[in-house]
């Protein structure tokens, strides 16, 4: 068997010309629970290493689990809210292998009977094509601990001079969602992945039980990809690029595996089955390990633990509170504000649907609330390289912002700065008005002695506007604006210049 170890790439449009993507997508979601599954050990990040462990989740001889209500009353909802078959009857087994930062050898997860199974999620591309994303199953298990590699150049095992481990994340209660193999997204087949882990993020955000933050670890994805020649039905053989932390990764991992797969097997080689790392800086990845197979992990029922049988009743009382899933809620608000799903998808894009409908909860008109999020606060979230709702400034805050403006006590500039003034930490929107002196000039006699000034200081536009060129009052009001540091209503200025120059407006 020939292996080919190459990194070349052939061109996307080249791979898509030959090869048709299969793809299977698995999601670990780190749910917000307070304690472990199985032990009582708090979740709380930030604590000292290994200050959150006992013997149950160190895997002491002796100690014996006790499963976490909350974790399985989570594991229902996110299977209710995917469209899956809730089981009446599963249990958990023991997934076997040796992994430091494991500390009992094995993992305690759901094999051939998970908590959910059988379900769907349709996800809207950008275009507004509407695709729908096969649900395999979705099942309970436990985090592992974190292994922080010292004296490599990589921050990997390779290199590195010795390893740290911390068990405080082992043992914390993790659903993983597993999809059938996604076929027939053909080019799109990167975006579809996106917009899958997208949505699934959206919606464990809607039911509460995570807070799914990607870049924290809370929410990982596994690129499970293959390609076979166009017109086949045999799938080829798959590479698995795990942990992919971000949206843009995901479809970026996609792409860079269909490119290399296509080029390996091009070349005459043969795909190997193994697990990958995504590089960020790169955009590419490099080989893991070789995947084990399921019989690999010698899988066998956990003894220490009972099954898992939650009544009808139960489940359909969890399906009744479950709450407005995110696709039907975007469609109601984008009805609501009045804008097209083009508009929608791309404040969807920019993770500021629940900023904007918050803001106009605390007060602001809907064409307000979006020009500010989308405009100023973006521009500075793309600026800063943070999410837009890491941003320091509150939707009360812009909402206030809108307020003053619609007042007439700031104009859209001065509003800009007030703005400019909070994302620095320097108050509230109140208190950035009086500290920068921003309020929009309101005295009449002010104003007039500012609008006289300038008349008298560009006698030649003075004299077009007497002659009817109306347009050219912008100037003068660009020099009342100058000489008032911006703090003039414009349009109040331009009513005054032409009643002082006799001409109709």
């Amino acid at each position: 068997m020939t292996v080919t170890t190459t990194t070349d790439l052939v061109s996307y449009e080249d791979a898509l010309a030959s090869y048709d993507p299969v793809m299977g997508l698995e999601v670990h979601v780190e749910l917000g629970t307070k304690t472990k599954m199985f032990c009582g050990c708090s979740t709380e990040l930030g604590a000292e290493p290994n200050s959150q462990t006992c013997p149950t989740c160190l895997g002491m001889p002796g100690s014996l689990p006790v499963m976490n209500a909350t974790g399985v009353e989570s594991a229902i909802k996110i299977g209710l809210a995917l469209n899956c078959e809730i089981a009446e009857w599963c249990r958990f087994a023991r997934k076997n292998y040796f992994y430091p930062d494991m500390p009992k050898n094995f993992q305690t997860s759901q094999y051939d009977e998970p908590i959910a199974f059988n379900g769907y999620l349709d996800v809207q591309l950008e275009d507004g094509e509407i695709f729908r994303v096969e649900i395999e199953r979705a099942h309970m298990e436990e985090d592992t601990g974190k292994s922080t590699h010292v004296g490599g150049a990589t921050g990997r095992i390779h290199g590195a001079s010795h390893s740290l481990l911390d068990y405080n994340r082992a043992g914390i209660p993790l659903i993983e969602i597993v999809t059938k193999p996604i076929e027939g997204a053909g080019e799109r087949a990167p975006e579809v992945a996106k917009a899958y882990v997208a949505e699934l993020r959206e919606l464990i955000k809607a039911l509460g039980v995570s807070e799914a933050r990607m870049e924290m670890g809370q929410m990982r994805c596994d690129v499970n990809l293959s390609l076979r020649p166009n017109g086949t039905e045999k799938f080829g053989t798959r590479s698995e690029t795990k942990n992919v932390n971000s949206l843009r990764s995901v479809e970026r991992a996609c792409r860079y595996e269909i490119q290399r797969h296509a080029a390996v097997l091009n070349s005459g080689g043969t795909i190997i089955q193994e697990t990958r790392h995504f590089h960020e800086d790169t955009g590419s990845t490099t080989s893991g390990r070789v995947k084990e197979e399921a019989e690999d992990y010698r899988y066998f029922p956990e003894p220490d633990l009972v099954p898992v049988a939650p009544t009808r009743e139960w489940v359909e009382e969890l399906r009744a509170g479950l709450p407005e899933l995110p696709r039907v809620r975007r469609n109601r608000l984008r009805e609501e504000w009045g804008i097209s799903e083009h508009d929608m998808q791309s404040i969807l894009n920019a993770g500021a649907v629940d900023l904007i409908a918050a803001t106009i909860e605390s007060g602001a008109d809907s064409v307000s609330a979006r020009k500010w999020w989308m405009g100023e606060m973006a521009r500075n979230a793309n600026e800063s390289g943070r999410p837009i709702d890491e941003l320091p400034i509150t939707p009360e805050q812009v909402a206030r912002v809108t307020t003053l403006v619609k007042e007439g006590s700031l104009n859209d500039k001065l509003a800009r700065q007030v703005i400019e003034g909070v994302l620095a930490g320097e108050g509230t929107p109140d208190e950035v008005v009086e500290k920068r002196g921003l309020k929009v000039v309101s005295d009449e006699g002010a104003l007039t002695a500012a609008v006289e000034e300038a008349i008298a200081g560009n006698p030649a536009i003075a004299d077009k506007i007497r002659g009817g060129k109306v347009a050219a009052a912008g100037a003068l009001v660009g020099a009342v604006m100058k000489a008032t540091r911006g703090q003039a209503d414009a349009a109040r200025v331009k009513e005054l210049i032409l009643e002082k120059l006799g001409v109709e407006g």
